[in-house]
């Protein structure tokens, strides 16, 4: 992690993205604390949503950050990413996949350089390659997180468990609400704020 007590000011781009990558870190770690104290039929029962439980959403939103994290990381990977739809079958495994896949965006981040920003990244379709900017690929992925951690969110609301609250991250005002957060990853609320 770059050195957050610097008083040289970020690019302010880079500093939005670095944000929104240690949200979406944040996010899954509470999000995967309430899916683990579930029963395990609970994880995989069906319910109403695009997937039809929490485990088929939860290994999407992870297989779909195996495809563009590798395509940002310059790699070929492709729709051989979701060969299997459901590559984990527990929730713990789960989170443990998806913490590494976390903290591997996570350092991408904040290893941009400004011109970065608007680098050609090649994302390996089924029978071609769709170019895009990368801070457009990395907007896409947090938006496509976003979106399914909001149905996994409903889904919870079926259980017994309380559904958690996703969007107390990244201003300063709700710093009392990710203590615990931030002390499973290390952080301060400095590297919340460079």
């Amino acid at each position: 992690m770059p050195d957050m007590k610097s008083d040289a000011p970020r690019d302010p781009a880079l500093r939005m993205l670095g944000k929104l990558a240690r949200n979406n870190a944040l996010a899954n770690y509470r999000l995967a604390g309430v899916v683990a104290g579930l029963d395990p039929s609970q994880f995989e029962a069906r319910r109403t949503s695009f997937f039809p439980s929490l485990r088929a959403t939860l290994n999407h939103i992870l297989v779909i950050d195996w495809f563009y994290i590798d395509a940002l990381d310059g790699g070929t990977l492709g729709p051989k990413a979701w060969e299997n739809e459901e590559p984990f079958d527990t929730a713990p495994a789960l989170y443990a996949a998806q913490r590494r896949s976390d903290e591997k965006l996570l350092a991408f981040c904040d290893g941009l350089a400004g011109a970065d920003l608007a680098r050609p990244i090649a994302i390996h379709r089924q029978s071609r390659i769709q170019t895009e900017r990368c801070d457009d690929v990395l907007t896409h992925l947090f938006a496509h997180q976003t979106h399914h951690r909001g149905q996994a969110h409903a889904m919870l609301a079926g259980t017994e468990a309380a559904p958690p609250q996703l969007d107390e991250f990244i201003v300063s005002d709700d710093a009392k609400f990710r203590t615990e957060e931030l002390a499973a990853f290390g952080w301060t609320e400095a590297d919340l704020g460079f």
